[in-house]
């Protein structure tokens, strides 16, 4: 009887077999890696948008309060204080 060889595995096998795991690791860490980063680019867009949302409030009540001071009345009272008084005499009509 002829002795049989057993028959390992080859080199090329071997290759493809550590090629499978390096590609399987290099994935696992990308996908961790992607998943940290959308992470905290998610976390600063939500900063971004409540100091957005601040800014905004902060414009409302800006905005209303030159509608105050705007306002006719507190135009006339403005003038009182510094002596300045409303001639009527004084205004003059531009027509064409």
């Amino acid at each position: 009887m002829k002795k049989r060889k057993k028959k390992g595995i080859s080199k090329l096998e071997k290759f493809i077999y550590k090629s499978f795991v390096f590609t399987t690791i290099i994935l696992v860490v990308g996908i961790i890696y992607s998943n940290a980063t959308l992470g905290k680019i998610n976390l600063e867009v939500q900063e971004l948008s409540d100091i957005i949302k601040n800014e905004s409030e902060d414009n409302q009540s800006l905005a209303m309060k030159i509608n105050e001071m705007v306002s006719l009345d507190k135009i006339q009272e403005v003038s009182t204080k510094l002596g300045l008084t409303y001639n009527n005499d004084n205004i003059k009509s531009v027509t064409e």
